[in-house]
This record gives C-alpha cells, sequence and structure tokens, in this order.
C-alpha cells in the first residue's frame, strides 16, 4: 500500500514505484504529476488506484487490461484522451468507475453493462457522443436494492456482497475525503455512507439517442445525472420505479412529449431538474413533486414552453381552473324543486303584469279586446266554412 496523496508531488510517476511488491493500494491523488502511466505497472493485481487531480495524460492505462482484481479506479480531472476500451467490460469486481473532467471521447462501450458489481459510474465532463448503452439492467449490482444493501461486517473491513471495499488498515473515511458526487444540482460529499452510494454521472458530454428503458430497473439508483447532452425522445414512462431516487437531472436535452405521471410516485426524491427541454403537456403533481424547490418550483421546468398547469403561469387548454370551479358550483347548487318553484313564480309574475297593464291602461284595454275580437271573428269565419265544406262532402257520399 502506498499513500501519497495531496502532497504537491510533481513530474511523473517515478517507475521505481512498480518494483513495490504486492502493490494493492496506489493514492497519488490531488498532487501535480503529469505525463503518461508507466507501462511497468502491468501484470500487478492492483486492487485500489486513486490519481484524480493531478495532469496525467495519454490513452487510458492499457496496463490495466490485466487488473482483473480491480475494484476502484478513480482517474478523474486528469488530460486522458482517446476512447474507452472495449476491454473495460473484462474488469469484472469493479465497483467505482470515475472518470470525469478530462477529454475521453468516443462512444461509451456497451461492454460497459458487463460489470455486474458496478455501483459507481461516473464519466461527466468528458466528450463522449452515440447513445447511451443498452441493456443497463445487467448492470445487476444496481438492481438488487436489498440484497446489496445488507452491509456484513467483519475484523477484514466493510463487505458489501462478500466483496471487500476496503483493507484492514484503510478505511473508507478517505474514500470519502476523495470521492464527491454532483447531486442535487450541488457538489456533496456523503461521507462514510458513499459506500453505499449508487450513482450513474454522464452529464456534460455529447450524448445522442433516446434514454434506454432498461434504466427503469435499476431500482437501488439514488443519483442518475443526464444533464447536457443532445438526448431525444421521452423520459421512460416507468420512471417512478426507481424508488431509491433521490435526485433526477435531464435538464439540457433535447427530450420531448408528456411528463410521466409515475414521476409522482418517487417518494425519497430531493431534487428535479427538467429544465432546459422540449417537453409539453401538464405537469403531474404528488406529494413529493408538490414539496420540491418550495422557493422557485418553476426552475425545475423553465425552458419548456410547451408545459402548462402548476408550477408554471400556464394553464392547460380546456382545464380553466376557474370555469371548472364556476361549473362544479352550479352542480352542486341545482335542486329539481328549486328550479320548478322558481318555473312557476315566473309565470305567475308575467301573467300578473299583463293583468295589471290591462287593469290600469285604458288604450291598452281597448286595444287589446278589439285585437281579441278580430281573432275571435276569424276563427269563426275559418270554422264555420271548414264545417259547411265538410258536411257538404258528407251529404255527396
Amino acid at each position: 500500500m502506498l499513500l501519497m496523496y495531496s502532497n504537491q508531488i510533481e513530474g511523473r510517476i517515478p517507475e521505481s514505484m512498480c518494483k513495490l511488491q504486492s502493490l494493492l493500494y496506489l493514492d497519488l491523488s490531488n498532487n501535480i504529476l503529469e505525463s503518461e502511466i508507466p507501462q511497468c505497472f502491468d501484470g500487478k493485481q492492483i486492487q485500489f488506484l486513486l490519481l484524480s487531480n493531478n495532469s496525467l495524460s495519454g490513452k487510458f492505462p492499457a496496463f490495466l487490461q490485466n487488473s482483473t482484481r480491480l475494484k476502484f479506479l478513480d482517474l478523474a480531472w486528469n488530460k486522458f484522451s482517446g476512447r474507452l476500451p472495449t476491454w473495460i467490460g473484462e474488469l469484472w469486481k469493479l465497483r467505482f468507475l470515475l472518470l470525469s473532467h478530462s477529454a475521453l471521447s468516443g462512444t461509451i462501450p456497451v461492454e460497459i453493462t458487463n460489470l455486474g458489481y458496478l455501483q459507481f459510474l461516473d464519466l461527466s465532463v468528458n466528450n463522449f457522443s452515440g447513445p447511451i448503452p443498452l441493456h443497463l439492467s445487467k448492470l445487476t449490482f444496481m438492481k438488487n436494492l436489498q440484497e446489496q444493501f445488507m452491509p456484513r461486517s467483519d475484523n477484514r473491513g466493510i463487505h458489501l456482497n462478500n466483496i471487500q471495499l476496503v483493507s484492514p488498515t484503510f478505511g473508507a473515511g478517505h474514500l470519502a475525503e476523495i470521492l464527491s458526487v454532483i447531486t442535487k444540482g450541488q457538489k456533496l460529499i456523503y461521507g462514510s455512507t458513499i459506500a453505499y452510494f449508487v450513482n450513474i454521472d454522464l452529464s456534460s458530454n455529447s450524448l445522442t439517442g433516446e434514454i434506454p428503458t432498461d434504466i427503469t430497473s435499476l431500482v437501488a439508483l439514488i443519483n442518475l445525472n443526464l444533464s447536457s447532452n443532445q438526448l431525444s425522445g421521452q423520459i421512460p414512462n416507468m420512471i417512478g420505479a426507481v424508488q431509491s431516487l433521490v435526485s433526477l437531472d435531464l435538464s439540457q436535452n433535447k427530450l420531448y412529449g408528456e411528463i410521466p405521471l409515475s414521476l409522482s410516485s418517487l417518494t425519497s426524491l430531493s431534487y428535479l431538474n427538467l429544465s432546459y427541454n422540449s417537453l409539453s403537456g401538464m405537469i403531474p403533481s404528488g406529494p413529493q413533486l408538490d414539496i420540491l424547490n418550495l422557493d422557485s418550483q418553476s426552475l425545475m421546468y423553465i425552458g419548456n414552453s410547451g408545459l402548462c398547469g402548476p408550477p408554471v403561469h400556464k394553464n392547460c387548454p380546456g382545464n380553466d381552473s376557474s370555469i371548472h370551479g364556476d361549473l362544479k358550483s352550479s352542480n352542486e347548487e341545482f335542486d329539481p324543486l328549486t328550479f320548478y318553484f322558481g318555473l312557476v313564480l315566473e309565470f305567475v309574475v308575467g301573467l300578473w303584469m299583463v293583468f295589471c297593464a290591462l287593469l290600469f291602461k285604458k288604450t291598452w284595454r281597448i286595444a287589446y279586446f278589439r285585437l281579441f275580437d278580430k281573432v275571435y271573428d276569424q276563427v269563426y269565419v275559418f270554422a264555420a266554412v271548414k264545417w259547411a265544406s265538410f258536411a257538404k262532402n258528407t251529404d255527396a257520399e
């Protein structure tokens, strides 16, 4: 074990370190190291390799292909370039893979889904392009919520599913110091609980295509950050199945369609950002969604002109709350007896108004009776003629 983190070490990694026998743990993070990693490390069955926060460059270290016992790899905040090799999927014991803030490019190899024990994946702030790998359900650690989060302890350290995470002399405390997660919209350090933190962060790349529906099978996932890419399509309908989600960030993409109603069933959610997409339709509500970001709830949805309903200030078509309120009030107050009583009352009042007018207005009264006489005469003549015609036809027969 060699711990030389935060020591202002400059220059190249000395090849003399390769002579160390049985080197299982190497931490040179937070120094001023540069150039490429010496290839002399090839053949060492290193388990923990922490080289983050330096200026290391070159391709992804090829010697790691033979490091099949590797559990923790942190190369973040360096200058590595080129593609992530497909053989990354052969490092089957890998639990933590941190490659953020570098210059890696190309597509994310589908073989990465072969890492069944992977619980922490951070590829953010690189130049990755192409689709998110399909078959994410093969990341079995992220699927088995109850099994994976049953901690077992003995005198050898912390275990998860019989895989030792920390060594006898090296506690989880240091890992917590160097590990931070961009979640809930900010950089947070989770302390010793990082050993149980399940994370996927692919933000700030150039990823395209749809979000794989397989992602909804990762029920142990706590943080999902796919922001600042070029993802399109719809948010998976069953996103609500990921019941452990605490933070979900899908902002600054090209997602469209309605926000799934299942989102309202995420009872652990404390941070949501769907801003700057092309989402439309009514925003779902729920006990948890309604209390998120109370001071500025609309910011979660800003930049989606097609969204309507609270908390944005845009009514949904055909869903005017004031009109619906009036209709509901009218329906609740309708009573058939009251309706018929009012109808009879209006008839009586109208009849009395006509009677009073004829009683007190002489000219109206004269005109009324003249009209009545005229109508009576016309009706009488019409009836008499018709009767005579009817009688004549009857006699003829």
